[in-house]
């Protein structure tokens, strides 16, 4: 999870992957999804984004990132495993069913 404020990101709060299958999903435990969101408001911030890994494929969202996408307001970002991928780490609103990539700018 990355929260901030302002749109800018200060702080990664990192969680364990909870899902069966890992190596193709990801899921957050809802005990350690309710602490990281505690901390987060506890620190006055507000949750910017949320990022995870494609180790095997593209780093745009996938169908079940979309159907998933729990947070309309938070940056979904996905990192690229590839050592040779264009873009690294990409950056998506996810609304309605819809994907827009964002701009990250890094300050």
């Amino acid at each position: 999870m990355l929260a901030g404020r302002c749109g800018v990101v200060t702080r990664a709060l990192a969680a364990q992957n909870a899902a069966v299958q890992r190596a193709t999903s990801y899921e957050i435990a809802p005990q350690e999804l309710f602490c990281i969101m505690r901390e987060i408001r506890a620190a006055g911030l507000e949750l910017l984004g949320i990022y995870h890994s494609h180790p095997n494929s593209d780093n745009q969202p996938s169908a079940r990132d979309v159907e998933r996408a729990y947070y309309p307001d938070a940056a979904y970002f996905i990192l690229s495993a590839h050592a040779n991928a264009p873009d690294p780490i990409r950056a998506f609103s996810i609304r309605d069913g819809r994907r827009i990539e964002l701009r990250i700018q890094i300050v």
